[in-house]
């Protein structure tokens, strides 16, 4: 059996895409999911499958969200070991590491991608795109934050989701095997 940690997009944000957890968790068992956890109400979700391929997790999320709720939703799929590459190949100092969020792609940016945005800034704003994940720091905050995702995510031609360093930390250990 693997773990996943199955990250959804913009749902139960403002009143828009609800999906109560209780109703998720149900319905990804009946999907053949096992174990199926969630943390807090913005689509974090731990999970095993004999599924070998995360794509292929994704793609079994994202159908049964679709036929049971009605809407599309970006899932984006990683093993334990992923996420804490990910936490790990943070370039920022510690103290910003815990501020800063993760915004994790659906996959590896092509380089032509990658320079049409590196010439784009912020003041008072840092990030750093490395392998899969676009780290972003903001002393501000996310919300007071000139930061604009959606835009990242048309030019470097993916999907993506961001969650902050103690989120990132609370999946890990929920994610562990015992």
């Amino acid at each position: 059996m693997n773990t996943y940690i199955v990250l959804l997009r913009g749902i139960n944000v403002g009143g828009h895409k609800k999906v109560p957890m209780a109703e998720l968790r149900e319905l990804l068992s009946k999907c053949g999911f096992n174990a199926v956890k969630t943390y807090i109400q913005t689509g974090n979700i731990i999970l095993q499958s004999s599924e070998d391929n995360h794509n292929n997790v994704e793609q079994m999320v994202h159908q049964s969200i679709l036929d049971h709720f009605g809407f599309d939703v970006p899932v984006i799929a990683k093993t334990r070991d992923q996420l804490i590459q990910v936490l790990d190949a943070c370039p920022f100092s510690e103290i910003k590491k815990e501020q800063c969020y993760f915004v994790l792609l659906s996959a590896l940016p092509e380089l032509k991608s990658l320079k049409e945005v590196e010439h784009i800034s912020y003041d008072n704003e840092e990030y750093q795109i490395v392998n899969d994940c676009l780290y972003f720091f903001t002393a501000a905050g996310y919300g007071k934050s000139k930061f604009n995702m959606n835009m990242f995510e048309k030019k470097l031609d993916v999907r993506a989701t961001s969650r902050n360093f103690k989120t990132m930390v609370k999946l890990i250990d929920l994610s562990t095997v015992v």
